[in-house]
């Protein structure tokens, strides 16, 4: 078992069932399949590890925070330029930022910093890119553009975590 810090990404997409229902099965599944290109390349270009596919999203983990909160951004830039060029079947997504020591075991990670990063994911709007407190005391990176959300209280934990949404079409480049 190896635990280290990291950084932890959960993607979502939007819709996809839907998306099964309005374009078919085919269609349905080579938008899967455009999703899961433009993330990989995201993740490639900021040093990411896809840990497992989740159907309609990925989970990554980072060796830093920066690394995480770039590859967000990018991911986010990436589909809504992917979005003005396809108008019929624009894909949305959600992104949850979390970091701290998982445990890792055979490939996968497991603890509570992976589960806010998914509570995380499921709590964002289409669009958007939401990142908790302790990840954010790890950025030493430039002002990042954010809005506080304040205090939520994610499904199964006890307490309230301080969240922030990366207002990502303010940021640089």
């Amino acid at each position: 078992l190896d635990a280290g810090f990291r950084a932890i990404m959960f993607t979502d997409l939007k819709d996809s069932t839907r998306m099964t229902m309005l374009h078919g099965d085919a269609k349905a599944l080579h938008l899967v399949h455009v999703h899961n290109a433009l993330i990989r390349n995201c993740l490639k270009a900021s040093r990411g590890r896809e840990i497992k596919h989740t159907g309609d999203g990925l989970m990554a983990s980072f060796a830093s925070v920066p690394d995480a909160v770039e590859c967000a951004i990018a991911i986010q830039k990436t589909f809504a330029v992917y979005n003005q060029e396809h108008r019929e079947a624009p894909l949305y997504l959600r992104i949850g930022l979390s970091a701290g020591e998982p445990i890792e075991e055979h490939g996968d990670l497991f603890g509570k910093s992976v589960q806010l990063a998914a509570r995380l994911c499921a709590h964002a709007e289409p669009g958007r890119i939401l990142i908790d407190q302790s990840a954010l005391q790890r950025w030493s990176g430039k002002d990042l553009p954010l809005r506080d959300l304040g205090e939520v209280t994610p499904k199964g934990f006890d307490h309230g975590v301080r969240v922030c949404e990366i207002q990502w079409t303010q940021a640089s480049n």
